[in-house]
């Protein structure tokens, strides 16, 4: 099978720079993102390029099956991968959707206060969702609960009522690039900050806050 392009950023505007990634490189780049949104306690930014990428790669791999002689065993074998491919994107997705059902109201406010050419972390159809879902709580919310309320108690603010993503929860990693120093926050009484070099290839446990421009960065693999 032949390269695909991928743009490296969210840019929509045309400015960001393409990478050309070999199917092997595309599937990986999937799976890492894959990973880090599955430990991330915030919503990462969208990967909407990665996944038409992806989408036509799964394509591509289903007319060639068509074409191949039944009973070749390798017909099995990429049919299998088929699948594993079809399961790490759905659950890829499916994580991002839980993520924007769960902090919303946050998640909302993040996309409307993003300064201009700043990459999204919504997809055109997540932000849609992320906006139906957020008028579709506010009606029922009024419907059901607030009309029946004094006047002055009709009001809800969903920012302070829905609870923020974690920052502060401790993630696996594994580095990719090395990194030399980033500062920590030790759990002591003193709260002193020091700072630690990243050696590529070890693997750490540490707070999300202090490694996050890393993971959006891709020097740092969560796990």
């Amino acid at each position: 099978a032949g390269a695909m392009a991928a743009a490296a950023g969210g840019d929509s505007d045309g400015d960001s720079e393409e990478l050309v990634l070999t199917p092997a490189q595309l599937i990986h780049s999937l799976e890492q993102a894959w990973l880090n949104e599955k430990f991330a306690p915030e919503l990462l930014e969208s990967k909407p390029e990665i996944i038409e990428c992806v989408v036509e790669q799964l394509d591509h791999m289903e007319a060639n099956l068509k074409r191949a002689k039944r009973g070749d065993l390798k017909v099995s074998v990429h049919h299998m991968e088929i699948e594993r491919i079809r399961y790490v994107l759905s659950s890829y997705l499916r994580c991002r959707l839980v993520k924007i059902e769960k902090f919303f109201p946050h998640i909302l406010e993040k996309e409307k206060s993003r300064a201009e050419g700043e990459p999204s972390i919504l997809s055109p159809e997540e932000f849609a969702f992320a906006k139906e879902y957020m008028a579709n709580t506010e009606a029922y919310l009024k419907n059901v609960a607030l009309k029946h309320m004094p006047p002055n108690l009709q009001k809800v603010s969903l920012l302070k009522s829905v609870p923020k993503p974690n920052l502060d929860s401790f993630v696996f990693l594994r580095v990719l690039e090395r990194q030399e120093n980033i500062l920590v926050e030790p759990e002591t009484d003193e709260q002193r900050e020091y700072a630690i070099n990243l050696e590529e290839g070890s693997q750490h446990l540490i707070r999300y806050r202090t490694v996050a421009p890393l993971v959006a960065s891709g020097a740092v693999q969560l796990i």
